[in-house]
């Protein structure tokens, strides 16, 4: 684009935008990772383009008042250090729209990978009955494991009413009502006696003296997604001590603790995790088969106790 010239198609938008962004002191990570893709996202949602139109969008002129919203909210982008996803509303996970609120997470662990691959070698597909999210924020995660498994029911466990309600409007926009069920629940408090042949969570995992010194586009989020005791350990150990109790006899456990895996190693020493490795990049995801938890009962629980 011509210096000076105002840009008048949507990939001179986006361009703009990204220059705009790249010179902020922002931190990304929130579904992108870099100034151009961030740009994409905020510039399509300003001009009311779906996602699915690149890249022949790009190619699309854009009127004033296009261009104008278009640079409103990436300045709000740059002012607010707000997550794009919060100003759009939307994200995407596995392949599916999630709408999103601040009393959520922005989706973006890598368990996507593992919901598209339909958690194999570690599960027979056709066999998966039941599933449980822990954590559900909103409902991604159980959301792909529904889309993943057309046989199964889903339970989106959440602590938070308002989280809830966003699973619920996710479920109703997928039409998955009839398979994914909402649960208030704290862990495995609301579950009841209830078995899964697969438990997955991404709980909150950062201690909590970390949580006001993350980037302000992280300290957006609730923090009760976020924080968990004085080693970011706190309901990572809850899933892993309850989890004989509800997993199905040849089920899998598989929870995100990110960079706190090493702490989760120094605390479980004698446990056999396997941890998954993704094509895409991510990792701190650990899986344990329903015969391990059993093996190891006794050591999970007792390293579990307040330390």
């Amino acid at each position: 684009m011509a210096q000076g010239r105002e840009p008048t198609h949507v990939g001179e938008v986006v361009e703009q935008a990204a220059l705009r962004l790249a010179a902020a002191p922002l931190a990304y990570g929130h579904g992108t990772d870099n100034p151009l893709d961030e740009a994409a996202a905020l510039v399509f949602h300003a001009l009311g383009i779906p996602h699915s139109a690149a890249p022949a969008a790009y190619g699309w002129a854009v009127d004033a008042a296009g261009l104008a919203r278009a640079r409103r909210l990436v300045e709000r982008r740059i002012r607010e250090r707000v997550p794009f996803a919060y100003l759009t509303g939307l994200t995407w996970f596995a392949g599916l729209e999630i709408e999103v609120t601040p009393d959520v997470l922005v989706p973006r662990s890598p368990i996507a990978e593992l919901c598209e691959r339909r958690f194999e070698p570690w599960v027979r597909p056709e066999a998966v009955r039941r599933v449980v999210d822990i954590g559900t924020g909103s409902g991604c995660i159980a959301i792909a494991c529904a889309r993943a498994f057309p046989s199964a029911r889903v339970d989106a466990a959440d602590v938070s009413h308002r989280a809830l309600e966003v699973a619920t409007r996710n479920i109703r926009r997928h039409r998955l009502e009839h398979r994914v069920r909402p649960v208030l629940s704290d862990v495995y408090g609301g579950l009841g006696d209830a078995r899964y042949d697969i438990i997955v969570s991404n709980p909150p995992y950062v201690p909590v003296r970390e949580v006001d010194r993350l980037p302000a586009e992280y300290r957006r989020e609730p923090r009760l997604g976020l924080a968990a005791g004085h080693d970011g350990l706190e309901v990572v150990a809850r899933i892993l001590d309850g989890a004989a109790g509800h997993l199905a006899g040849d089920g899998i456990l598989v929870v995100e603790v990110g960079d706190s895996q090493p702490a989760v190693e120094r605390r479980w020493p004698t446990v056999p995790f396997t941890w998954l490795e993704f094509e895409r990049g991510g990792g701190g995801v650990l899986l344990l088969t329903a015969g391990q938890v059993r093996t190891h009962r006794r050591a999970l629980g007792l390293a579990s106790r307040p330390q």
